[in-house]
């Protein structure tokens, strides 16, 4: 098994694994009013059971803690499971009462690992 290497696409707002020179998976968001909104996790079929899914939702919330002061709204629900399994990111997510999302904006769905 390969490694899996995290990199933060600034650019398409998303964090990328990669095993060796193939794109495994990302893990997509949003910036809304400071708050790092998580909108879609997807794993490719042929790299899920190795651990990408996890690897990025720990890279990603990793980041946006050491950037400090930014606060995630885990709209995917690969993201919230995974953060219910790791209480000690529990503090990244936003107040629940804060959240003014509609119907609309909460529709995600995710294929990780």
């Amino acid at each position: 098994m390969s490694d899996v290497k995290i990199v933060h696409n600034t650019a398409d707002h998303r964090y990328e694994g990669w095993c060796d020179d193939e794109l495994a998976g990302f893990a997509e968001y949003r910036l809304t009013d400071g708050v790092v909104v998580f909108t879609h996790t997807e794993v490719d079929d042929r790299f899920e059971g190795r651990g990408v899914g996890s690897a990025l939702a720990r890279f990603a919330l990793e980041d946006v803690r050491d950037d400090g002061g930014r606060k995630v709204r885990p709209v995917c629900p690969f993201i919230k499971t995974w953060i219910d399994k790791h209480p000690e990111f529990a503090t990244l997510v936003e107040d629940a009462h804060a959240a003014t999302d509609t119907a609309a904006d909460t529709t995600a769905d995710t294929t990780a690992d």
